[in-house]
């Protein structure tokens, strides 16, 4: 569902096939993947970003909620699984971090709890709230994704911000200079400047590949994952329109599937956070480390 800005003469062609030219420029949402694209970079994923923002605000409820009425008894019900996650994470965190950085362990926690709510709305069944959000908006041809990680958008977009977090702290631990020779004197680096200025250019372009390659695959890699599995679910589900026994056989595949996205969205949401702790654990380590 995009919603963004249309120039003045655009040709928009609706669903009888009649062309219609703006007269001027118009903020609409695309009735076509054509349209979506014309759109620009300003274009906004309303879907993606509402049920982001939806799962998000749903994870900081019920955290805070369990931590306004956590007791130092014996925890029962919802304060024990949130402990459970909790200090999962937090010994997590530990084994990776050796460094002083209390907003490490919270982002941890935030980046699981958070990725693995977007990736479990894969599993409710495909066609209920697309259809649902098409009854109530009267279009029965409405785009509604209802999995946030399935769109590279976002994935790539936390992806992102992990890099620019990484730029932050290298600059902020290591020094503008010192981020600089991480990236021209490593990994080839003889000492003699007459051998080094030939090299650097070298580490330099191996250096920069493994840096912008960290996010790229950080982010893709969640969302292949997640768009895979959600492909799975709709062939899976045209079965059911193929007759009685390949319906049947369709209702035990979409079980067995279910069961095993369940990992899958777990491990996936865990090797987000997992990864984003290594990278800031790089970005921390200074020449004294190695």
């Amino acid at each position: 569902m995009t919603f963004g800005k249309l120039p003045a003469g655009y040709e928009r062609v609706d669903e009888e096939g009649h062309v219609h030219v703006l007269e001027q420029a118009q903020w609409t949402f695309a009735h076509s993947s054509q349209e979506a694209t014309d759109m620009g970079f300003n274009a906004v994923h309303v879907d993606t970003l509402g049920w982001s923002i939806v799962l998000g605000a749903l994870f900081i409820f019920i955290f805070s909620r369990v931590a306004a009425k956590a007791t130092t008894g014996k925890p029962t019900g919802m304060q024990s699984f949130v402990e459970l996650i909790v200090s999962f994470i937090n010994n997590t965190v530990q084994d990776i971090f050796h460094h002083k950085n209390r907003m490490i362990a919270p982002m941890a926690l935030t980046i699981f709890a958070w990725v693995f709510l977007m990736n479990l709305m894969d599993l409710i069944p495909v066609d209920w709230l697309p259809v649902a959000a098409a009854k109530i908006s009267g279009n029965d041809h409405l785009f509604f994704k209802v999995v946030p990680t399935t769109d590279p958008n976002a994935t790539l977009g936390m992806a992102l911000t992990v890099f620019a977090l990484m730029i932050v702290f290298s600059i902020k631990e290591k020094g503008l200079m010192g981020f600089i020779k991480e990236l021209t004197l490593h990994p080839f680096h003889s000492g003699k400047i007459y051998i080094d200025i030939f090299l650097i250019p070298i580490n330099l372009i191996l250096e920069t590949v493994s840096l912008i390659a960290k996010p790229i695959s950080l982010g893709l890699r969640l969302f292949g994952n997640l768009y895979a599995g959600e492909m799975i679910f709709i062939l899976i589900a045209l079965m059911f329109g193929a007759g009685l026994v390949l319906g049947v056989f369709g209702g035990v595949l979409q079980w067995a599937w279910a069961v095993f996205h369940i990992l899958v969205i777990t491990l996936q949401a865990f090797v987000f956070m997992v990864l984003t702790t290594v990278y800031m654990a790089m970005a921390h380590d200074t020449g004294e480390d190695h």
